[in-house]
């Protein structure tokens, strides 16, 4: 049977207990900081994600919504959950006009809640959990399409010196960092050996391009992470800048492309376009979007994309591997999990497929 994801994934649900919050403590904390939130409040979880709870903060008396971001109450991996660095990045994003959640609050003291927090405004929309959008126009799936596309080429020509925003990261070097970090990633999470694994941390890194672009980039673009208007085909807001740093933009990229070359999950773990007609969709195809992204960023071609594509498949199939070892202790900010280690393996030679120019 297939699980639909937008079912599974859409609204809020009851905090699970390891992921409860004390109410009347963070009512207290929260007394005259967050204006338009009262004393009283109710508390949901969203249904969806995997990293970084994320919780409904709804006021009794004016009815005004709020968003409260959490790191998990316990860190599996030291270099993830960085809510601090993701609260200022959608701070300045906010300030020159990007479309992101207005920040209003950031707490690190962890007695509160039991990790650090922060708040940040409501917008309400939709969230397509299926990449083909059902239920969409296949005009508007155009236009969706398009505007993703248009955001993503916008947030790159930023001048993130100017946001401030350069001491997020060197302007040099990126993805061989990136590379290294997932790779210990992995080695952390890892729970069975994988050979394909084993084998892109050891050429991958003599795959690296000796020049990149650099750019401010968000690290997981991608539908998934957007607030689409409730009735127009354009985005209200962009989520989760957890991995935004300054980096190659070109990683952006062909992670944004996931949508094309991730196999369809019939356990929930993932919708993709692969197979689908993309023509009565109104869907563009992936050549064509990275097509349309190159005129647009004013670049002639993708250049070395056997090596872009196989690292950003590596690196998913690392992250993935991060969910599963964060379930293992009951720690992922979703109760569902539909991530398999099975996942892992099919990753893992799909990148080295790519990188040996097998990919089909």
């Amino acid at each position: 049977m297939t699980i639909d994801r937008q079912t599974l994934f859409s609204g809020t649900e009851a905090p699970p207990p390891a992921l409860a919050l004390d109410v009347p403590r963070l009512a207290a904390y929260l007394k005259g900081k967050v204006e338009g939130l009262g004393e009283s409040f109710t508390v949901e979880k969203f249904k969806g994600g995997q990293s970084n709870p994320t919780y409904k903060l709804t006021a009794t008396d004016s009815g005004h919504s709020f968003v409260l971001r959490r790191r998990p109450p316990q860190i599996l991996i030291s270099a993830a959950h960085d809510i601090a660095r993701e609260f200022k990045v959608m701070s300045a994003q906010y300030a020159a006009g990007f479309p992101v959640p207005r920040g209003y609050w950031y707490c690190a003291d962890e007695s509160v809640i039991g990790s650090a927090f922060y708040i940040v405004s409501y917008h309400a929309g939709r969230i397509f959990w299926n990449v083909e959008l059902q239920g969409v126009a296949a005009t508007d799936r155009a236009r969706i399409y398009d505007d993703m596309n248009t955001r993503l080429v916008e947030l790159h020509a930023q001048d993130y010196r100017a946001l401030p925003l350069d001491n997020l990261g060197r302007p040099t070097g990126y993805t061989a960092r990136n590379l290294a970090r997932w790779s210990r990633a992995y080695v952390q999470s890892q729970r069975v050996e994988i050979p394909d694994m084993d084998w892109l941390v050891a050429h991958l890194p003599a795959r690296v391009p000796s020049e990149e672009p650099v750019s401010f980039i968000h690290g997981d673009f991608g539908l998934h992470n957007l607030i689409i208007h409730p009735e127009q085909p354009k985005i209200v807001a962009v989520l989760d800048w957890e991995m935004s740093t300054i980096g190659n933009p070109l990683i952006d990229l062909t992670h944004n492309c996931r949508a094309w070359w991730e196999p369809t999950d019939l356990g929930g773990a993932a919708s993709s376009l692969r197979g689908q007609d993309l023509e009565s969709l109104g869907i563009p195809s992936m050549d064509s979007y990275i097509d349309l992204y190159c005129r647009r960023a004013g670049i002639s071609e993708l250049p070395y994309r056997d090596f872009y594509f196989s690292f950003v498949q590596f690196r998913f199939a690392a992250i993935i591997q991060g969910i599963l070892k964060r379930a293992d202790s009951g720690n992922n900010a979703s109760g569902l999990l539909l991530q398999r280690q099975e996942r892992v393996f099919e990753f893992a030679a799909m990148a080295r497929a790519t990188l040996e120019g097998r990919a089909t």
